[in-house]
C-alpha cells in the first residue's frame, strides 16, 4: 500500500548521538561500536560529505527487527498465495477482503490497511484503470478480461510487511497481459540494482527506462516507501529518478519496489467520493507489483512478494 507524501530531509549523521568506540553499538547487537557499525557509519558520513542523501540510524533495522519483519512477511506471502489460488471470474472484491481478514487474523496477524488513516478495508483491490487503493466492495464483481492488483499488508507483533501482485481474470487482451508482464519485469530489473552503497536512483532509473522503452509511463506522485517498524517510513522511493541520485542504500534498510505503470499517460486523479482510489486520467489500464526488500551486505533479500 502506497501513500502520497512529500520528501523529508534526512537527519545528518553528524547530528546523531556520539558513540564511543568501546560503547555498546546503537543497533543493540550487544557488540562494541567499533566491532559493529562504526565502520559503516564512517563510510556513510564520507558519502554524505560528498553531497549525497544518506539514511540515519532510524532507517536501519537491527537483526531482531529483521527477524520480526520476516515473520510478518510469511503471513503476507501466505495470504497472497491464498488469493492467487482462489481468485477468479465472479468473485467480488469484498470476498477478497474477507479472505485477507480471515486468514491474516487466523495466523495471528492484523491487516495493516484496516482503519489506517480511515481506510475502511483490510486490503486494496485495484482493477483495470484504478492505479492503487481500490476499496473492496460487494457490488464489484470480477469479470473475464479484468486485471487486478491485490495489495496486502500485515502487522505481526508490531512488525509490518507489505507486497502486492497482479492477477489476470480469465482471458485478458494481449495489451493488458503485456502491461502486467512488463510491470513485473520492471520490478525484477529494479531488484537487481538493490545493493549496498548504491543509490535508490540506480533502481529508479532502471525501472523507469524499462517501462518507457516499452511505451508505458510511471506514476510520479505515488511511490514506494520504507517499512517494517511502521507501515510507511522514510525513504520515499521514486521510479522516475536518476542513477547516482536519491538516498544511499546500506545494509539493514527495508523498502518497497512498487512502480505503478500506466498503459497511457502518466496523469492520475483521486476519487472525490472516497478520497482514496487513484485512477488514470485517460482511463487506460494501470498495473503494479510490489516487492518488499532488505538491503544485505552483498545485495538484496526479498522479504515479501
Amino acid at each position: 500500500m502506497n501513500m502520497q507524501r512529500n520528501r523529508i530531509n534526512m537527519v545528518s549523521m553528524r547530528k546523531q548521538i556520539r558513540i564511543g568506540r568501546n560503547d555498546p553499538c546503537w543497533c543493540k547487537s550487544g557488540k562494541k561500536y567499533k566491532q559493529c557499525h562504526m565502520g559503516m557509519d564512517e563510510k556513510i558520513q564520507r558519502i554524505q560529505d560528498a553531497g549525497h542523501i544518506v539514511p540515519d540510524h532510524s532507517i536501519i533495522k537491527n537483526q531482531d527487527q529483521i527477524a520480526g519483519i520476516r515473520q510478518s512477511s510469511k503471513i503476507n506471502i501466505a495470504v497472497l498465495d491464498y488469493v492467487a489460488e482462489h481468485i477468479k471470474e465472479g468473485i467480488t472484491t469484498q470476498q477478497i477482503d474477507d479472505w485477507v481478514y480471515d486468514l491474516t487474523t487466523k495466523m495471528g496477524g492484523i491487516p495493516a490497511p484496516l482503519n489506517y488513516q480511515g481506510y475502511p478495508k483490510s486490503v486494496c483491490t485495484s482493477i483495470n484503470n484504478q492505479v492503487c487503493h481500490g476499496i473492496p466492495d460487494e457490488k464489484v464483481v470480477l469479470k473475464e478480461g479484468d486485471i487486478i492488483n491485490v495489495d496486502c499488508s500485515t502487522i505481526l507483533n508490531g512488525y509490518f510487511s507489505d507486497s502486492s501482485r497482479m492477477f489476470c481474470i480469465g482471458e485478458v487482451s494481449p495489451e493488458k497481459k503485456r502491461l502486467v508482464e512488463v510491470t513485473k519485469e520492471c520490478c525484477d530489473i529494479g531488484l537487481k540494482e538493490v545493493k549496498p552503497w548504491g543509490f535508490l536512483g540506480d533502481m529508479g532509473q532502471a525501472i523507469h527506462d524499462h517501462a518507457y522503452a516499452n511505451g508505458y509511463t510511471i506514476v510520479r506522485e505515488i511511490g514506494g516507501h520504507g517499512v517494517g517498524i511502521e507501515f510507511h517510513e522514510d525513504p520515499w522511493v521514486s521510479y522516475n529518478s536518476r542513477r547516482g541520485e536519491e538516498m544511499l542504500m546500506v545494509p539493514g534498510m527495508i523498502f518497497t519496489i512498487e512502480p505503478m505503470v500506466n498503459m497511457g499517460k502518466v496523469d492520475i486523479f483521486i476519487d472525490d467520493d472516497n478520497g482514496w482510489t487513484a485512477y488514470t486520467e485517460d482511463g487506460m489500464p494501470s498495473a503494479q507489483w510490489e516487492y518488499m526488500v532488505l538491503v544485505t551486505e552483498d545485495g538484496a533479500e526479498v522479504l515479501s512478494y
